[in-house]
């Protein structure tokens, strides 16, 4: 049997920022940024609920990713009529590249060991009234 979970995150994505440094004395440590750290743990806890008491999964999967990111607050009447109607695509930040790498590492030993696990991703992004992120994440056995 092919196991599959699902589950939607209802909040504004955020793309996975690049690590900073400090310099502290002589040595020099590395940190996420906190807004990176906080939607990851986001995804985690939501990951948590969906998968209940199964353990993370061991086999090859696939990860179904769809992207809600906000309507610009600025768009005009006519723009607003061409995000309706598709012709207008969310080219702008955050990328869905850098939205992945978030959701992914936010599930890593919660519904997959590792994320090298995954082996087929699907990503769409899209404007949409109701920012968020729906996740599913299927196994492979064949």
């Amino acid at each position: 049997m092919t196991m599959m979970v699902t589950f939607k995150v209802d909040a504004n994505p955020v793309g996975k920022q690049r690590a900073r440094y400090v310099k502290r004395g002589n040595f020099v440590s590395t940190y996420t940024p906190e807004k990176t750290r906080t939607y990851e743990a986001l995804i985690r806890e939501s990951a948590k609920q969906a998968m209940g008491e199964s353990e993370p999964l061991e086999t090859p999967v696939s990860l179904y990713l769809y992207i809600r990111v906000p309507i610009p607050a600025s768009a005009t009447k006519k723009r607003l009529k061409a995000i309706s109607d598709g012709s207008e695509k969310p080219t702008k930040k955050p990328d869905a590249s850098n939205i992945l790498k978030s959701v992914e590492d936010g599930m890593n030993s919660v519904v997959y060991r590792d994320d090298s696990q995954i082996v087929n991703i699907h990503v769409t992004k899209v404007y949409s009234s109701v920012p968020g992120v729906d996740i599913c994440v299927k196994e492979c056995l064949e």
